[in-house]
């Protein structure tokens, strides 16, 4: 196995079967289904500079409190193994109900192990090499090959390629060039770099903006560190990610006509159904394995509705907290450790030691300020846009890719491989992950990208 350095120069151009760009978990998915599917002769090539390959931002924590999401028994890398989270928790002496939320650290050393196994199959898997460098520029070429220029100088080629580019953290909502160097230093624009909790004092004023999943780790988080000071959460509805049920009951039975579905349609049949009796999470997770073909089902216009009116209320819903994280952040708020503000951020001052945020509350053109030692940039990860990529930037500029028409991504076929500038799909190119949101919508999680990984990987070993 080749493990390139940064610093490492190459003159030459080395041609792989498959190209597999990224190194957060999609691309760790698809490697591991590669490595399962491919033949002993294959090459399979991964471009990546992340230290922490395959556990991205969310699994790269070392903090315990750091939950999943999803209960364990869904947690498995594989289609068909479901236990095999579980059973890796066993044998790590971290015994798991199928029900429970493992932490994320322990998911990212699962991950990490997975892969080691099977690499450690000298014998009886295809080749796979580790290049630890950027792709700075792509180039089709006439052997029917995708090439991409690497930073460090060196071009690695692949017959098939698979981009796994995952997402940025989201910019923050105002511009902070006028702020003093020391202010500055106090505004933390990417949460998870947790070396800034470590410069907190005990009793600052902590201002987060943002009131999703990352908000309650960050809060969890300065809590670890010592801090005991007053928190405000500013978001623009002041609305906060939901709990799992601790003794969950199943999924309800729900039938959606799918011909000529509307979003009004749909929520007019759940709030009929939750009148009836019907369990709101019960329905969520009825909705869980039916989500992306009814995304597929629905007219551009009625996406673009969803994402103006219904995303914020989905999220919190559908995206919810292990109980005991819930429990833990809702003591806080019932104690007025945190502080819920909703509205619009309007201005952000330096004023000597301190920030002054002012912003109108929702629903009224009243105008409140806050007098705050942190600011925290909590407002999550940006949509899967082309922004982020240099590399996607170019690619798009060649023809390769094109932007997702609501901005979630580059567009892909229900097979995930990509289109280019004609609309002509491009069987040898696929993204996997966030980067495919515009065609899937619920794409992020980890059911859903392993199930999309297998696919992709058989489909390049056919």
């Amino acid at each position: 196995m080749i493990n390139a350095s940064c610093g490492q120069s190459w003159n030459k151009r080395l041609i792989y079967d498959v190209v597999v760009v990224g190194s957060g978990f999609s691309a760790i998915a698809v490697v591991c289904n590669l490595v399962r599917k491919l033949p002993q002769t294959a090459s399979v090539a991964v471009i990546g500079d992340d230290p922490g390959f395959g556990r991205g931002t969310a699994y790269r924590t070392e903090m315990h409190l750091h939950r999943l999401n999803v209960p364990a028994a869904r947690m498995s890398l594989f289609m068909d193994r479901p236990a095999d989270f579980i059973e890796w928790l066993s044998r790590k002496d971290r015994p798991s109900r199928d029900a429970d939320f493992a932490s994320r650290s322990d998911y990212g050393l699962y991950v990490r192990d997975t892969l080691a196994n099977l690499l450690r199959r000298n014998n009886e898997r295809c080749r796979v090499d580790f290049i630890k460098a950027k792709a700075a520029g792509c180039v089709e070429r006439y052997s029917g090959t995708l090439g991409f220029l690497l930073e460090h100088g060196g071009e690695i080629a692949g017959r098939h390629v698979v981009l796994c580019l995952g997402l940025g953290n989201a910019k923050l909502p105002v511009d902070i060039e006028g702020l003093g160097a020391t202010m500055r230093s106090h505004v933390i624009e990417n949460p998870w770099r947790l070396s800034w909790l470590t410069r907190v004092g005990p009793l600052d004023r902590v201002c987060i903006l943002g009131s999703g999943l990352t908000m309650i780790d960050q809060v969890l988080a300065l809590r670890s560190h010592g801090h005991r000071g007053r928190i405000d959460v500013l978001s623009r509805r002041g609305l906060v990610p939901h709990g799992h049920a601790r003794d969950p009951k199943p999924p309800a039975a729900i039938e959606i006509d799918a011909r000529g579905i509307t979003l009004s349609r749909m929520l007019h049949g759940f709030r009929q159904q939750i009148r009836s009796g019907t369990n709101w999470r019960s329905l969520m997770d009825a909705l869980r394995p039916k989500t992306q073909v009814l995304w597929q089902d629905l007219a551009p216009s009625e996406r673009s509705r969803f994402l103006r009116h219904a995303l914020p209320w989905w999220n919190i819903h559908r995206h919810r907290l292990a109980p005991a994280i819930h429990d833990e952040f809702d003591k806080l708020r019932q104690q007025g450790v945190v502080n819920f503000h909703s509205g619009y951020l309007k201005t952000l001052s330096d004023a000597g030691d301190e920030f002054c945020i002012e912003y109108r509350r929702r629903g009224s053109q009243e105008t409140i300020a806050l007098s705050v030692d942190w600011i925290v940039n909590c407002t999550g990860m940006e949509r899967a846009g082309l922004v982020h990529s240099p590399l996607l930037q170019e690619m798009r500029r060649q023809g390769l890719v094109v932007a997702d028409p609501l901005g979630l991504g580059i567009s892909v076929d229900r097979a995930s491989r990509t289109l280019n500038s004609t609309g002509t799909v491009q069987s040898n190119l696929y993204a996997v992950g966030a980067l495919t949101a515009g065609q899937f919508w619920e794409i992020t999680a980890v059911p859903d990208i392993r199930a999309q990984a297998e696919q992709v990987a058989a489909q390049i070993a056919m």
